[in-house]
């Protein structure tokens, strides 16, 4: 009987087990992703943290993420990858039609801003509508508090419905304690850089596992401290993974992040006239009439606006690609049934 102790402070449970179960027959063993290095990665096993193998990029087993649970042989070849409950995914960073990875298997996700410099709205909508999309609880943290003169907290609220939102000082401790109170089964810090991921992350491991550095003071901009998105078991239970600093933010595929992201602006959409209503001086607009009476911003429209073209820009990149590539396949089909042919006149 295999001892899954180790793995449960990796975050093993019982919906793990269920997905592991018909591999038990072939030998393999259950293993979570803990770090990703190309053709290899760390893993924890049942029998210990260890070194495995990655398939190669053309496999059916590619597009390994920290936070991936799978199935590993005897010799660490990893040989299948479990269902994700989730993933947090952004568009790449040069904008082709493709989707990157930043976690798998999420639970929670703290969107980290530096209270102590510009508190970018837009930016937290953004990432926002990814840890929604991801099927994760979101949690906004504006970090640095013991550095900030005027905190925006009411603002901050403001964009994120559904979501707490909380001040935290990793240096002080100041709100840790509320902070830890909310974390939930996997936890992934995502954030610019400079916003205080790694040092908040190092709180609440309490140990110093994750690199620090000074932001720059002119600008209150930081360099790429995490380079490697890593997990680490929690003291209190669960699981932490830390994300490098993110510099763009792109949507992938995240209607359904949006919707939740604006959901105040989408409940009053409802009582326009119209229900085509584009909220541009149609005539019985409730959106608008919520900007006139100061319920809702110019800016968070505009901002809504914006986040919804480009989700519904990249979603039909995507399609294009994606019948381009149908489109190919057909191609080299038709040409190698158009060889067999030829060879089979030769023979006559």
């Amino acid at each position: 009987m295999v001892d899954h102790d180790l793995l449960v402070s990796y975050g093993w449970t019982e919906a793990v087990a269920d997905d592991y179960a018909p591999l038990i027959e072939d030998g393999w063993a259950p293993a979570r992703v803990i770090r990703m290095d190309r053709s290899e990665c760390d893993v924890a096993t049942p029998t210990g943290l260890g070194r495995a193998r990655c398939p190669r990029a053309d496999s059916e087993v590619s597009g390994l993420c920290t936070g991936d649970w799978v199935a590993v042989d005897a010799e660490m070849n990893v040989r299948r990858l479990l269902p994700r409950r989730g993933a947090i995914m952004r568009s790449v960073v040069d904008r082709r039609s493709e989707g990157q990875v930043l976690a798998a298997n999420v639970d929670t996700v703290l969107i980290c801003s530096a209270a102590d410099g510009d508190v970018d709205l837009g930016r937290i909508e953004r990432m926002l509508a990814l840890a929604w999309e991801s099927n994760a609880q979101p949690i906004v943290v504006l970090t640095k508090a013991d550095a900030a003169v005027d905190i925006p907290i009411d603002e901050v609220r403001a964009v994120a419905p559904g979501a707490a939102t909380v001040t935290v000082s990793a240096n002080s401790g100041a709100g840790l304690d509320v902070l830890t109170a909310m974390l939930d089964g996997t936890v992934a810090l995502i954030g610019p850089s400079g916003a205080g991921k790694s040092t908040l992350a190092n709180a609440l491991l309490g140990r110093e596992v994750f690199a620090t550095n000074a932001v720059r003071a002119a600008d209150k901009k930081g360099r790429h401290t995490t380079v490697h998105r890593e997990l680490q078991p929690l003291p209190g239970g669960g699981t932490l993974i830390d994300t490098p600093g993110l510099r763009g933010i792109g949507l992938w595929d995240a209607a359904d992040g949006i919707e939740k992201t604006f959901s105040d602006v989408e409940s009053i959409a409802r009582d326009c006239r119209f229900s085509d209503c584009a909220h541009n001086g149609e005539p019985g607009c409730a959106v608008q009439k919520a900007i006139d009476s100061g319920e809702l911003t110019q800016r968070r429209i505009d901002s809504y606006r914006k986040l919804a073209r480009e989700n519904a820009w990249m979603s039909a990149r995507t399609d294009k690609r994606l019948q381009a590539e149908r489109e190919r396949v057909w191609r080299d089909i038709t040409k190698q049934q158009r060889q067999i042919y030829r060879q089979r006149g030769s023979r006559r």
